[in-house]
């Protein structure tokens, strides 16, 4: 349960041979049985908290460089128990070594301080090792069969335009409390919430905006009701987590730091409208491509090195007079999925206003949302659906309407047709809290915000100039955390240099209908990854320049 929570999802543990500190492939943590408790603790800790990072699948390049994977560990080790801190239990607070933990922000970063020549300490023993040759290509899909993450297959393609199975109401006791912690009952997704990361909220100077409060949304036609709420909505439901992001006064050209709250609020699923038919197939073909990462298949007909196992086996084949397998190689090829999407949904009142191509604004990005979930998933990327409108500067509500690791089901659906446009567009401060559970959550080296908004930002005190500045800002900062930036304006009226003033030099695009996007998605797509790889490079250069300049001396 310990390491489960710590990394997110299921993991086992298993007793090492003796004398063998702690190791883990990507779902075992090894650790030696014979050994004090709290050493256990420190072990299993650690390890979690690498898997949970996403630090095995950087340092499954390494091979047999062991002493490498001894520096790797070095960084990455206070790196992944730093991210993880919120689940960690006090023994393992002690572990971390915030100097170290600051010198990285990612598994690359880490890897790229190990293959140099910087000077890092050794690993503390309640680290153990890591074994790059032992590390399993962990599908996300086989962790859980109710669980974390479920590429789509042909019983999905349609869960989003289907509002109740019958499933969520009807669904036996036993389904709501058996899964594992990090799974998809209530109980892991409930202790996922305890566990979870939370920061509190902060005050900040008071502003030129009004005080502004949150109203309770109207009734809409085609009411959709349960006769119950599920116990994992109502866990989720407990407590409404508030994060402070600055903001970018354009004016004074300075940040004001601690400005908006950001507030994560439960969806409502009382009145829920049907969402409109499309079908997601025609966007799965351009969005095929992306995110896909070089993945090293052993026993191929050809390939770039020799597979040694294979190779043994077939000179033992030929020995004993059978027909040797004459697949002896490794080959790299691209086709392991590495890439997490958080769809950001603007609700704001804006969103409205009529559409030329019929029905309003919300409808049709909301239809643009279904669609673009449903195809990813059913890629099998992670992806995550967030919704977001403001009352002011201390009151920007998001509500998840999917988190990554929730299943694409009538529950999300519910969720998508119960959101009802009102309110005001602090753009920034929504974008500022989508980069920041991508960077969090997101678990893949590629990460892509996708913003659907009429781009219209404007909140109290939030207007004109300073709002499309701060907007802009919001998504360059995204840009050099390594994260890609798309806007798309589905059905809206708004000036093209209007749009091209709030969103900068992010790709973006506007959009009449939504059956066009299937044209223009996957160009925007490849542009802002690359557009994010560019720049992640870039901080990573100058990161290093830095480090070398500090080691010489001659440092600022």
């Amino acid at each position: 349960m310990l390491a489960s929570a710590i990394g997110g999802r299921r993991i086992d543990v298993a007793p090492a041979e003796a004398g063998e500190p702690a190791w883990s492939d990507g779902a075992t943590v090894y650790i030696d049985a014979d050994t004090s408790v709290r050493r256990q603790v420190e072990w299993v800790a650690v390890q979690a908290a690498l898997v949970g990072a996403g630090s095995l699948d950087a340092a499954r390049t390494l091979g047999r460089r062991t002493a490498v994977a001894r520096r790797y560990l070095a960084v990455e080790g206070h790196r992944a128990l730093a991210a993880c801190e919120a689940r960690l239990p006090p023994v393992a607070h002690a572990l971390i070594d915030w100097s170290v933990a600051a010198r990285s922000d990612e598994p690359e970063a880490s890897l790229a301080l190990a293959t140099g020549r910087a000077v890092l300490p050794e690993p503390p023993a309640a680290f153990g090792t890591i074994f790059p040759s032992r590390i399993r290509n962990i599908d996300p899909s086989s962790v859980d069969a109710r669980g974390l993450h479920e590429p789509g297959g042909s019983t999905r393609s349609d869960a989003l335009r289907e509002l109740d199975d019958g499933e969520a109401d009807d669904a036996p006791a036993l389904h709501l409390v058996s899964s594992p912690v990090g799974g998809g009952g209530a109980i892991g997704r409930l202790l996922k919430k305890l566990f979870g990361d939370a920061r509190a909220s902060g005050g900040g100077p008071l502003g030129v905006d009004a005080p502004t409060h949150s109203t309770r949304r109207g009734t809409r036609g085609g009411a959709f009701t349960t006769a119950r709420a599920t116990l994992a909505e109502a866990a989720r439901g407990m407590t409404h987590s508030a994060t402070t992001y600055p903001e970018w006064d354009v004016h004074r050209r300075a940040y004001r730091p601690g400005w908006c709250t950001v507030i994560e609020t439960a969806p409502e699923v009382d009145n829920v409208v049907p969402l409109a038919s499309y079908d997601a197939s025609a966007l799965r073909r351009p969005l095929a491509r992306l995110g896909l990462e070089l993945e090293r298949r052993h026993r191929q007909l050809q390939g770039d090195d020799i597979d040694l196992d294979a190779a043994v086996e077939a000179h033992v084949e030929a020995a004993a007079g059978s027909a040797p397998d004459d697949a002896i190689f490794i080959d790299s090829q691209r086709c392991r999925r590495d890439l997490a999407v958080l769809l950001l949904l603007d609700i704001s009142g804006s969103a409205a206003e009529p559409s030329a191509a019929g029905g309003t604004v919300h409808e049709l990005q909301r239809t643009t949302a279904a669609a673009l979930t449903t195809a990813l998933h059913d890629l099998g990327d992670r992806v995550a659906l967030y919704a977001f409108r403001s009352h002011g500067r201390t009151a920007v509500h998001v509500t998840a309407v999917k988190h990554f690791d929730d299943p694409l089901d009538s529950t999300m659906a519910r969720r998508l047709g119960g959101l009802v446009p009102g309110a005001y567009t602090r753009l920034g401060a929504a974008i500022r809290h989508g980069t920041a559970v991508l960077e969090r959550n997101g678990g893949t080296s590629r990460r892509l915000l996708v913003v659907l908004s009429d781009g219209f930002a404007y909140d109290h005190g939030y207007e004109g100039a300073y709002g499309e500045a701060d907007a802009r800002r919001a998504l360059a900062e995204a840009r050099r955390c390594g994260v890609g930036c798309l806007c798309l304006s589905i059905g809206a009226s708004t000036d093209p240099d209007a749009l091209r003033r709030v969103f900068g030099t992010a790709a973006h695009a506007s959009i009449p209908r939504v059956e066009q996007l299937a044209d223009v998605i996957g160009p925007l797509c490849r542009t802002a990854l690359r557009s994010a790889d560019v720049q992640r490079r870039v901080a990573q250069r100058r990161t290093r320049a830095h480090e070398r300049l500090h080691l010489e001396g001659t440092a600022p």
